[in-house]
């Protein structure tokens, strides 16, 4: 697309902005574009749209053949691509602003991306030879009763897990891919806004989040979705001697499974780049030289915005996109397993309800994000109006709407005449979730905005020095034998009411980084201080949106994990056919399983810093020399090399991202086969899944109360700062400033790099579990 410069900005440039164009080339090359899109590029377009059509048919077609729910959640997901499709125009045509800042942007896009790629090619490569092992255990596995009666032999069911494992892996790489694809043509766009007025740029960057909101949130649903039709249609799901429809869900565990792995070593990899970036163009520029957080003349300073894009943007995708695939697949297990105990005459309804709320969900969300409209006032003053009452405005209509849609939901397909208010508990179990991520919301807004006391008394500590800085951081259903039961499943319903909002949610996350780019953007281009103090609200919210959905990700990946635990010993039990309902951690061995669970999360919290650490080291380093051996960076003599920070950078944090993820990945493998072959020698038939599910209990109760201590303190920490940096307590440059600056740089790789991957973390362990339970009997 050409590039639109506002001609009544960019006329009169003087001599200064033209020395600022030969401070900033042109680093950009070439449009990076991944594989599969230059293949469909490649293609005539009139062959593309048969194609596509051809496509939509066999969808719709093999929908039509599953169930009319499974038309409605097509229909759905496509109607929501189209509105992104529409959102993206909208954004795209919205100026860039001045020669300076496009310039500025197109070297951010050119590390981002360069970036994505490197890493993404990795996992990829990861991806491939965990699908061959996977393949492996598969083609000698234990078959379950349920699997030998329908016909679906080892082959299939390797074939089955291996194919859905690579559709959750490539879905969430592709969804990393939106997130950084989107925050980096809008952050530019955003930055030019600040220029005319406070409130357009809020809504670009709203937009722009929406926008990769709506394509993660739909991705998610509808590869399950067409997942689930093509397997019911293969595999001739409900016909007599073939597979019961209540035990199809479980053949969707390896795109949970292919999802979380991707998201962990997406996390992994893109916190240690951005926090690595940031904390060493921190301690340097800011510390040190005594400059702007985003001055030009810190080296470090276009790596510290390429993080931005690859840690919070990509990463998030991917992150939020595995949230809702294992929590869809959970819930339709359990939906399915309470179904058959219940021995409902058509259960299809309570195993697709995740589906179908999550469709909603793109709707209310939707129509949340179009609320946010601008406003016609062209004063570069800040508004008078908070961006934080704004967007809670919004999050307030989509959680109202999110209400009306959940108890329609229920009524249409959690209705049964057994039990005709079932589906009216049900409903008030979805309600408690929404009341739970609205209280989400509010807690972590208190604790993290420096509106309220506990960021201000955190401001006020760094008066005293760096160290206090740092020290003050039932549903009325009965199953055969007449016994109550739905109490599982109603927790499946609360998690899915808490997630029923969240494509809003993950808007406002995108919002964050977004925001915090334009902020660098304008500072790096030197624009007027007016358009700086905009950019600075707008990032400051930004923290707390972003504080606010990894409260929000924690709490749903808390009850999500205790549903795939669930869904564990259910499977566990079918496969040793012999119940398996209860572990005993009285039992010295479960308990050292629980131990190892523990001690999973800590280990892995402190590789996750210690990378951050490192890397932080190499550009603190390499900062360090350029502003020795080139003194004329100082006063604009002389050029940083920005492209050196970059390529340090990236090498570290693919470097560093394997070992943390390589612990996650195979520490519950050996576990659970060491301590079966252990329990095979002392008689012990099943001690192989009680530990793992000890360990998997542990590590979730320890996770979560680690993941939150860790993304509030980080938050808390960085709001501080941006407290002192509006002139409180000495402002920008005093001592104060500088003790906050180091309490941020303690809280950067806590809020962004081992915080965010210990939910992603603890949801991969319960996926892997439920891959891998074969190895463990």
């Amino acid at each position: 697309m050409a590039r639109r410069v506002n001609s009544s900005v960019s006329v009169g440039l003087d001599d200064d902005v033209e020395d600022r164009q030969r401070t900033f080339p042109n680093m950009r090359s070439k449009t990076y574009t991944p594989l599969v899109f230059r293949m469909l590029m490649g293609i005539n377009v009139r062959v593309l749209l048969v194609l596509l059509f051809v496509s939509l048919g066999v969808m719709f077609y093999l929908g039509a053949r599953t169930s009319s729910i499974i038309v409605f959640v097509f229909t759905i997901c496509l109607l929501s691509f189209l509105f992104s499709i529409y959102l993206a125009r909208w954004v795209l045509k919205k100026d860039e602003g001045p020669p300076e800042m496009v310039q500025i942007s197109d070297a951010i896009r050119e590390g981002a991306e360069g970036f994505f790629r490197t890493q993404y090619g990795s996992i990829s490569k990861m991806s491939v030879i965990l699908a061959v092992v996977i393949l492996v255990i598969y083609l000698f596995r234990h078959m379950t009763p349920q699997q030998e009666s329908s016909g679906v032999g080892r082959t299939m069911s390797a074939c089955i897990t291996v194919v859905a494992f690579l559709l959750g892996a490539f879905c969430s790489g592709a969804a990393g891919y939106v997130g950084m694809w989107v925050s980096v043509r809008a952050n530019v766009r955003v930055s030019s806004a600040a220029r005319r007025s406070a409130r357009e740029p809020l809504q670009i960057a709203v937009r722009a989040g929406g926008l990769s909101a709506i394509v993660v949130v739909g991705m998610a649903v509808l590869g399950v979705a067409v997942l689930y039709a093509t397997f019911y249609v293969l595999l001739g799901v409900g016909l007599p001697g073939s597979m019961k429809v209540t035990d199809l869900p479980l053949l969707l565990v390896g795109y949970g499974f292919g999802a979380s792995f991707v998201a962990l070593f997406a996390q992994l990899g893109g916190g240690i780049y951005t926090k690595a970036a940031d904390v060493g163009a921190d301690l340097v520029g800011k510390v040190e030289q005594g400059i702007p957080e985003d001055d030009p003349r810190n080296p470090a300073v276009i790596a510290d915005l390429v993080g931005d894009n690859v840690g919070d943007c990509a990463a998030r995708g991917a992150d939020l996109f595995e949230s809702i695939a294992a929590e869809i697949i959970s819930a339709m297990i359990l939906g399915g397993t309470m179904a058959e105990r219940c021995k409902l005459e058509d259960p299809t309804g309570f195993i697709l309800f995740p589906l179908v709320v999550h469709s909603f969900d793109l709707v209310v969300s939707s129509l949340g994000v179009l609320s946010i409209r601008g406003t016609r006032d062209l004063s570069l003053k800040v508004s008078s109006e908070d961006p934080m009452a704004i967007l809670q405005k919004g999050y307030s209509i989509t959680i109202f709407l999110a209400l009306i849609a959940f108890g329609v939901s229920t009524r249409w397909l959690l209705y049964t005449e057994r039990a005709p208010l079932a589906w009216l508990n049900f409903a008030l179990c979805g309600l408690v979730g929404i009341i739970t991520a609205y209280t989400f919301f509010g807690i972590t807004k208190y604790y993290t905005d420096y509106k309220h006391e506990p960021v201000r008394n955190l401001a006020l500590s760094s008066s005293t020095g760096h160290g206090t800085n740092i020290i003050a951081g039932t549903s009325g259903l009965m199953d055969e034998s007449g016994s109550a039961t739905g109490g599982l499943f109603g927790t499946a319903v609360a998690t899915m009411g808490m997630l029923s909002t969240a494509a809003y949610v993950l808007t406002m996350d995108m919002f964050g980084p977004i925001a915090d780019n334009a902020g660098g953007i304008v500072e790096m281009s030197q624009q007027p201080e007016s358009v700086r103090e905009i950019t600075d609200l707008l990032d400051a919210v930004g923290n707390t949106t972003k504080a606010t959905t990894k409260g929000f990700a924690i709490g749903s990946a808390a009850l999500a994990s205790f549903l795939l635990f669930s869904a564990y010993m259910d499977e566990v039990a079918s496969f040793a056919r012999i119940p398996f309902n209860q572990v005993d951690i009285a039992i010295p061995e479960v308990f050292v399983g629980g131990l190892l669970g523990s001690m999973l999360i800590y280990v892995f919290s402190a590789w996750a810093c210690a990378a951050v650490g490192r890397s932080a080291q190499e550009v603190v380093t390499e900062v360090r020399r350029q502003f020795i051996e080139r003194p004329g960076i100082m006063d604009y003599t002389e050029k940083p090399d920005y492209g050196r920070c970059v390529a340090i950078v990236a090498s570290a944090s693919l470097r560093e991202m394997i070992k943390p993820g390589a612990l996650a990945v195979v520490s519950p493998i050996v576990i659970g086969f060491v301590f079966r072959v252990f329990g095979r020698v002392t008689g012990q038939p099943l001690l192989g899944p009680k530990v793992v599910a000890s360990m998997l209990m542990f590590a979730t109760v320890s996770g979560i109360l680690m993941a939150l201590f860790l993304n509030t303190a980080g938050g808390a920490w960085d709001n501080a700062k941006k407290f002192i940096e509006t002139g409180a307590l000495g402002g920008k440059g005093s001592d104060t400033h500088k003790a906050a600056v180091t309490g941020d740089t303690v809280g950067d790789p806590f809020k962004d790099t081992a915080g965010p991957s210990l939910h992603v973390l603890i949801k991969m362990l319960a996926t892997i579990t439920l891959v891998m339970a074969p190895v463990f009997l």
